[in-house]
């Protein structure tokens, strides 16, 4: 018989002697499967989570599913789908709302299989993806830094969230069961991490986080299976190893360099290199105690993702005084540049700078800003700013812009290959850099962090950095992430509440609906029984918005 509990369909046989065709099936068997699979799909319920996550969907434009943290490797933000398009896009209705009643959302959710994977600090929610019901809910409480946290990694059927307290979490994606947890840094030394693990073939690729103290920061690689550690590479060398040239002879300052690795980064399978941005040194603000470039803080790296070599690096901020982590998306597209075909990376630094490079070598291609800035007099030969010595840290303090925050941070950009436009989500903002505790670290002090900000969505030549066009979000501080579709449309939201749809190739706006908050996520889509879904989350509220059903013929 057929029996339904809590969304979950199981099959039981009262028949003691089946008939067998001659192929040695049970048609018995075959009947109830048959009945079965009409009946799952008659109530939608998402049956098929046990199959897991199939890897070649990673290598595939993001449609039916939405398998990694930015849709997939590219870190773009493109979807194929069209259905939701610039001609209809003023239908859009309300499919479902799910709030959870926790802190505010700031993962992009993974849909696989009909169900959608997304969480909040110390938690993780599996929700049908067609209605918005709950499916499981796991719940660890941690101590440490609950500022947010991006969202998930999927291997098979098995699932990967990090947490306040530096730990990687694997759950069952059927259940939420915990099959390990395993400490990925010590959280009494400061180390925390909020970043979505990246999955490339049999490695769990994680990050840590760490904002008030002097630790070192690091990328590791994890065995999906057992959560063994395969490698890790610290973003601060070793001293003695390429790297540690440009820091002090004093190992205690390279030792405790700084560098996190707060966000997702990018793959190419081709290349079969894994693209990371890292963050800022320490001292914070007071760099006269480790004098040089600080390799490899601030910093885009390409390493192997089956060894954790480095292949090759740009920094965009080298010497770092102002916490401009350059951790921000490394976007990888093919294109056109001088007339050649290239394998392009493109980022847009929280210094305020869009750096075009050749993800095969790490040449540099472009830098211009993106944004207004204070801090450069221009750029070196190795297409890295020129900061100007009276925008360091002082005591009486250094009045710079863009502030401490950036001109952009960890929002997601987008990229589309129709357009052949890169979007960001900009801010102009300023702050007062002291020196307060030269050679120590200062945490948040030492700077009035917000004198004034207001946001603007750009989008950028990708070939030059030059802006194509404007479009002002508000006063305050932008933090929402930008997807764009095969529509013909960019989703994102202003800082007045409102979820933005724009024409990507003009700015204008085509539709808004006010959400009554911010959004702090980036926006996703997905298309599932030939129904594209658009999923936003305004604060606590997970929002899916979806064209309306065709009426019944007659």
């Amino acid at each position: 018989m057929l029996s339904q509990r809590c969304g979950i369909i199981e099959i039981r046989s009262s028949c003691e002697d089946p008939l067998e065709n001659d192929t040695g099936l049970h048609l018995h068997s075959r009947v109830v499967v048959v009945i079965f699979l009409l009946f799952a799909l008659s109530l939608h319920v998402p049956f098929a989570a046990a199959q897991g996550l199939d890897p070649a969907a990673l290598l595939r434009p993001a449609t039916d599913t939405w398998p990694t943290y930015n849709g997939d490797y590219s870190g773009g933000r493109f979807s194929t789908l069209d259905q939701i398009n610039a001609g209809n896009v003023g239908s859009l209705t309300l499919a479902w709302v799910f709030q959870p009643h926790a802190s505010s959302i700031k993962s992009t959710p993974l849909e696989v299989n009909g169900i959608l994977y997304f969480t909040a600090p110390d938690n993780v929610w599996a929700v049908d993806a067609r209605f918005g019901r709950e499916i499981w809910h796991y719940l660890r409480a941690s101590e440490g830094d609950h500022i947010g946290n991006r969202g998930l990694g999927m291997y098979k059927n098995w699932l990967y969230f990090t947490t306040p307290d530096a730990h990687l979490v694997c759950l069952d994606a059927k259940d939420g069961g915990v099959r390990w947890i395993v400490e990925l840094a010590d959280p009494k030394l400061g180390y925390f991490s909020t970043m979505a693990p990246l999955v490339i073939r049999d490695h769990v690729i994680v990050g840590v986080s760490g904002d008030v103290t002097d630790v070192r920061g690091f990328l590791e690689s994890l065995d999906p299976e057992t959560g063994a550690i395969q490698w890790r590479w610290y973003t601060d060398p070793d001293p003695g190893q390429p790297g540690s040239e440009t820091w002090p002879n004093d190992p205690d300052a390279i030792l405790h360099g700084g560098g996190m690795t707060w966000m997702t980064g990018t793959y190419d399978p081709e290349l079969n290199l894994l693209y990371w941005g890292t963050g800022n040194p320490n001292p914070v603000l007071a760099g006269e105690g480790r004098a040089g470039d600080n390799l490899f803080t601030c910093s885009i790296v390409a390493l192997n993702p089956d060894t954790g070599k480095l292949v090759w690096y740009f920094q965009p901020s080298p010497h770092d005084v102002h916490d401009w982590d350059a951790v921000e998306t490394p976007v990888l597209f093919d294109a056109e540049f001088k007339g050649k075909q290239r394998k392009l990376l493109a980022q847009a630094s929280r210094n305020g700078f869009f750096f075009l490079l050749d993800r095969t070598n790490g040449q540099h291609l472009v830098t211009a800003p993106f944004i207004d800035q204070t801090w450069a007099s221009g750029v070196d030969s190795r297409g890295r700013p020129i900061a100007k010595p009276e925008a360091a840290p002082s005591p009486d303090g250094a009045l710079v812009e863009p502030g401490s925050d950036g001109g952009s941070n960890w929002m997601a950009p987008s990229f589309d290959p129709q357009t052949s436009l890169f979007y960001v989500n900009a801010r102009r903002i300023f702050s007062i850099f002291y020196l307060t505790a030269t050679g120590k670290p200062e945490g948040w002090a030492g700077r009035d962090r917000i004198l004034w900000a207001n946001s603007t969505l750009r989008a950028l030549d990708y070939r030059t950095g030059k802006v194509v066009w404007n479009h002002e979000i508000g006063n305050g501080e932008g933090i929402s992430g930008i997807l764009t579709t095969g529509g013909h449309l960019l989703f994102s939201a202003d800082n007045s509440g409102n979820l933005l749809a724009l024409d990507p190739a003009t700015g204008k706006t085509l539709w808004h609906l006010n959400a009554g908050g911010r959004m702090d996520a980036s926006p996703m889509t997905y298309e599932l029984d030939g129904r594209q879904y658009l999923i936003l989350a305004v604060q606590d509220i997970l929002y899916a918005f979806a064209l309306p059903p065709p009426l019944p013929s007659h």
